[in-house]
């Protein structure tokens, strides 16, 4: 498991770095996205992680929980 950071500027991008992020990756995204309707809906259904950026130490926890599951089980 590895981690890749990507500053993406419209919500469409997501689609295009959906494309070619690698199966093993574990995408995380603001929690807004997820309000954003049909693309909020899409991104919750793919398996996406939301992190609310408001709260720096509930996004820590979220993503050191993240980081913990993937080494375990060596799964996506």
């Amino acid at each position: 498991p590895y981690v890749i950071v990507c500053n993406h500027q419209a919500s469409l991008d997501l689609m295009g770095m959906v494309e070619v992020i690698p199966d093993r990756c574990v995408p995380i995204a603001k929690k807004e996205l997820l309000y954003m309707g049909t693309v909020g809906w899409a991104c919750w259904l793919s398996g996406i992680i939301f992190i609310d950026r408001q709260k720096r130490e509930d996004s820590i926890n979220v993503i050191s929980q993240t980081a913990r599951t993937m080494r375990r089980e060596n799964v996506r």
